[in-house]
């Protein structure tokens, strides 16, 4: 593959390319904008890519890739990392044999997400170092340091990067990474691998000597600089707040941090006594003041009023003056609804009209929530449509718990919705439960993505299938219904009303292509039909 010596390229495109130059053996993850992209583009550029049910799988299949000796990268969007913290905790204490990287995309402001996590609170409480790059550039030099982070010191790095970060583009030009090829192999150790209380004690601290070897690294190591300029004003910045501050003061002396954690208290105390006023600029938390301030620098931090969305040179500006009077309103944008062709609005009339109290979950269906619909009632996280409606159910007099119904996408369902049907089977609430998959055939949402249900691969070609009326009648549901409420709205209405009305277990099958992706999956069928007839030719001309 040739490659110019400069390149305009996304966050997310030039951290796939650096995977891909750094020879990465394997890629996992789920999508959630903005950190889709990543595994994508690494699978065109011909790296070995594939999605996971879920964020938790995800890191724990990179993770056996690492104790193998080979290097991994994960992606996700913040609210993923939740999903894959209980792995992420652990395996600190492990370490890994290889390396592993794992890529959290945050999303200041919530352009498609539902809080503003800021997970750089995941570095302190997992013990997991933290890189944070401000432009593409060092996305793709952040994530060759990461690597090579994680295989020297044998630990899981997380490359923090934000909405601007993934989405924006800049000039890269790209280092000739490609290290010499490493033969995975395992290596048993069950005394740092299996971490029963006896041998998590002594990880634990060999995790914290780790972390105390690392912030030793940083105080002198190229991922945090200097850059002198004014004393009257020395601003301390990570990730793209950098930028921001660099047009808003290009006059400030700076300490721009790419080690975020461990942090170079050395270096930012020898920063702060060199300057007569120091702020801290930030997006999300004040997690890099209140750590400064907790080691006794004084230092400023911005008010509470810019902890909310994303910051910008305005902002900055309004922060170094003091300015704290209230922010015009951002200019109104079109309401984002359903598409004018999309198969659940027939849903979202029925469940409208009959009135019923309406648990959602993550995806284009949550936009039955606008007008003129209006059809759901809660949205909490990937899977909960269907865990809080079993809740709601347990606690309400018959009349309104009848009344309950639990929605889920065909890729929630595969993500999170699984624990759901069990619990919904093993605790059936006393008027029972009516759960709809809605099942559109892609992960709309984030870009037609495929999922276990699909039955094809990350690049489109064939998979094994998992059958979601097969799947949820195997667990136990007692009534398991399929039927296109595009084609037969009459009939689901009939379906729905006589489901509320049985205190039993039911799953209907909502199924009708989603109507931006019926070319697309058009296509990859008629190719993958194609592969298999030459095949198949090829085979029977061996014979």
């Amino acid at each position: 593959m040739k490659y110019s010596d400069r390149l305009f390229l996304s966050g997310n495109e030039a951290i796939a390319l650096a995977a891909r130059n750094a020879g990465v053996a394997l890629g996992t993850g789920y999508p959630g904008t903005p950190s889709t992209q990543i595994l994508e583009e690494f699978a065109r550029l011909g790296g070995k890519a594939q999605w996971a049910p879920n964020e938790k799988a995800a890191l724990e299949v990179a993770v056996g890739a690492a104790y193998a000796g080979a290097s991994a990268i994960v992606t996700m969007k913040h609210v993923g990392l939740n999903v894959a913290a209980d792995p992420l905790f652990t395996v600190a204490y492990t370490g890994v044999s290889g390396a592993l990287v794992i890529v959290c995309a945050d999303d200041p402001g919530m352009h498609s997400s539902q809080n503003e996590q800021d997970s750089r609170n995941y570095a302190v409480a997992a013990g997991v170092p933290m890189l944070e790059p401000s432009d593409s550039q060092e996305a793709y030099d952040f994530f060759a340091a990461a690597l090579d982070l994680s295989r020297k010191w044998q630990t899981p790095v997380l490359l923090r990067v934000t909405t601007r970060i993934c989405h924006s583009k800049t000039i890269v030009r790209p280092k000739w990474l490609f290290p010499e090829p490493i033969t995975p192999h395992f290596e048993r150790d069950i005394r740092g691998r299996v971490m029963i209380p006896g041998y998590a004690r002594p990880a634990h601290r060999r995790l914290r000597k780790k972390l105390a070897d690392i912030a030793e690294w940083g105080e002198s190591c190229d991922l945090n600089r200097r850059e002198e300029g004014s004393r009257a004003l020395g601003i301390i910045a990570s990730g793209v707040t950098y930028q921001h501050a660099r047009e808003a003061a290009p006059d400030a002396s700076f300490l721009k941090l790419g080690l975020t954690y461990p942090l170079p208290f050395g270096l930012i105390r020898e920063f702060a006594s060199s300057c007569d006023r120091v702020m801290v600029l930030e997006e999300g938390d004040p997690y890099l003041a209140d750590a400064i301030r907790a080691n006794g620098l004084k230092v400023e931090a911005k008010p509470p009023q810019f902890r909310f969305g994303e910051m910008n040179v305005d902002r900055v500006r309004r922060i170094l003056v003091g300015d704290q009077s209230e922010e015009p309103p951002p200019p109104a944008g079109k309401p984002p609804e359903l598409c004018k062709a999309c198969p659940y609005r027939p849903v979202y009339s029925v469940l409208h009209r009959l009135d019923c109290i309406v648990t959602g979950d993550i995806g284009c269906y949550t936009l039955g929530v606008m007008p003129p619909y209006e059809a759901i009632d809660t949205c909490l996280c990937m899977g909960a449509g269907i865990t809080v409606g079993l809740g709601l159910r347990h606690v309400l007099p018959p009349d309104q718990a009848r009344r309950v119904v639990s929605i889920i996408g065909d890729s929630t369902f595969m993500h999170t919705g699984l624990t759901g049907i069990e619990e919904m089977v093993y605790n059936p609430p006393p008027t029972g439960h009516v759960v709809i998959v809605l099942d559109n055939g892609t992960t709309a949402m984030t870009g037609q993505q495929e999922h276990p249900g699909t039955g094809r691969t990350l690049s489109h070609e064939r998979a094994p299938r998992i059958v979601i009326e097969e799947v949820v009648a195997a667990l136990g549901v007692k009534n398991v219904h399929v039927i296109d409420p595009s084609r037969d709205s009459a009939g689901f209405e009939r379906l729905l009303t006589e489901s509320l009305s049985k205190s039993e277990t039911t799953v209907i099958v909502a199924r009708h292509i989603c109507i931006l992706a019926a070319g697309n999956i058009s296509e990859y069928e008629k190719a993958i039909a194609q592969c298999e007839a030459v095949r198949s030719a090829d085979l029977a001309e061996a014979r």
